[in-house]
């Protein structure tokens, strides 16, 4: 396997401006993604999303910088970090929402990319490319849910 990038396509039944800000905007991402979020959706803005109560040792609480904010057509941030620095491709992974209008609704392409590039042994590069296909594969399904949800509601 070549463990280079997570691609997804998902058609969403509503408009590329909901899809956008249900996939960059903090009060919208923690119904569908992490526990918390924290950051501005801005080119260069720096926060950090959580899973998990924060509050506990075992929470989980990961920065994040946004690369690309382009409404209502990209979204893109950089997290993993190896390191306590500004995101470089090398220290990190690349998130990516692209947004197509798809008849009355949005076809969204999602990729993660830069596991080979981390640097990781094979068998870290093996588990955190897995890690991340079972989550990617529980969270996507439940941004459409919530979307649904956004939609519908009056």
């Amino acid at each position: 396997m070549e463990y280079g990038s997570i691609e997804r396509e998902i058609h969403i039944d509503a408009t590329p401006e909901v899809v956008y800000e249900v996939v960059s905007r903090p009060e919208h991402l923690r119904e569908w993604w992490p526990d918390e979020a924290e950051f501005e959706p801005v080119p260069g803005a720096t926060g950090v999303i959580s899973f998990g109560d924060r509050a506990t040792p075992g929470a989980q609480v990961v920065p994040l910088t946004v690369i690309e904010a382009e409404p209502p057509r990209r979204f893109s941030f950089r997290w993993v970090y190896d390191k306590d620095a500004a995101a470089a491709p090398a220290d990190s992974l690349l998130v990516t929402f692209e947004l197509i209008p798809s008849g009355a609704g949005t076809l969204l392409r999602f990729t993660e990319t830069g596991f080979r590039e981390k640097g990781w042994e094979a068998a870290v590069l093996e588990e955190q490319y897995r890690q991340h296909v079972t989550g990617w594969d529980h969270f996507l399904p439940r941004l459409v849910a919530y979307v649904a949800r956004v939609v519908s509601a009056p």
